[in-house]
């Protein structure tokens, strides 16, 4: 299994495929500009390591090590000196970059120390920063369209996103995420921000000709509560969809996982999923308490992802 994204939203993939897989592999986005992330990528100019970071913790095992180190690289200096704001495990992670000179066998020395159950991986070998149009920017001039730069400045945007693409706009991709993506039996992209976790990694020409080209079951996992989601200004999940039929109007999937109780017109989302040959799946995937509203729970995940991947497997001629 191969997961796309970055953020909460992968971290929640992971977690989930944990009890369905044990051959996992994450491609995690590289463009976070903000907190620990961005003071680090400013100061040694390598990978911006906070996302790379939650993947990694997401596949800690449940033993007293992996929960042990789970919480380790997940602690956050406080204070107000130089490393406040700082997390343990992106420290760790640029320092094992400085030792080993390359992205991929640095993570690959972390993910050992941590006994993850499997490999994380960048989208691309170099950061790169989102560029946003954006209609609204600024307040008082409400239809006014601004160019909007970096991850952060787009994802607080009030403004309405029109459009999205990566600078540089062929990012040199990670090799063996490329062949991870040749080799996966599923690939899944999402839940997560959709502008700045989601959409960027089908932005990166080669990796979107890899996934493309796959002949894995290619899934993909809407969000929750996307009236209340700040960067997509209210967009219900068709309007997602729309969005990503307009940034790769070629990409097609086969299933899109939704949770029922976030659907606005059941209607419109078949349309556009017919439109990307994909099956939508109806799941309540989300967690039943209310205080934690808008996240995906890993065990109803894991058992649409289940459901979806075993039908699949029995159904060959479903596609």
């Amino acid at each position: 299994m191969v997961a796309l994204g970055g953020g909460h939203g992968l971290a929640a993939t992971l977690k989930a495929l944990r009890r369905v897989t044990d051959q996992i592999t994450a491609i995690v986005g590289v463009a976070d500009d903000g907190g620990s992330s961005g003071r680090l990528r400013a100061e040694f100019g390598g990978l911006p390591p906070g996302d790379l970071r939650m993947a990694l913790a997401a596949l800690c095992g449940d033993d007293t090590w992996g929960r042990t180190w789970r919480q380790v690289i997940q602690h956050r200096f406080g204070g107000d000196g130089d490393l406040a704001g700082h997390s343990l495990g992106n420290l760790l992670i640029t320092a094992l970059w400085e030792e080993t000179h390359d992205a991929v066998i640095g993570l690959d020395w972390v993910a050992a120390l941590l006994e993850a159950q499997g490999r994380v991986l960048p989208c691309s070998v170099t950061p790169v920063a989102i560029v946003a149009d954006v209609r609204g920017h600024d307040p008082a001039k409400p239809e006014l369209v601004s160019v909007v730069l970096g991850q952060v400045a787009v994802a607080t945007t009030t403004g309405d996103v029109m459009s999205i693409r990566l600078e540089p706009a062929e990012p040199e991709p990670c090799p063996d995420a490329l062949a991870a993506l040749g080799a996966a039996d599923a690939i899944i992209l999402g839940p997560g921000s959709w502008f700045t976790s989601v959409m960027p990694h089908l932005l990166i020409p080669a990796q979107l000709a890899a996934i493309r080209d796959s002949t894995a079951v290619k899934l993909l996992v809407l969000n929750l509560d996307p009236l209340n989601d700040a960067e997509t200004s209210g967009a219900s999940l068709d309007d997602h969809l729309g969005f990503m039929q307009r940034l790769v109007p070629d990409l097609r999937l086969d299933v899109v996982i939704a949770d029922p109780a976030n659907v606005e017109d059941e209607q419109a989302l078949r349309q556009r999923c017919d439109d990307i040959g994909a099956r939508l799946e109806l799941a309540s995937v989300g967690y039943p308490e209310s205080a934690r509203r808008g996240e995906h729970d890993p065990g109803r995940l894991a058992v649409s992802f289940g459901s979806v991947l075993g039908r699949w497997q029995d159904e060959p001629l479903w596609r």
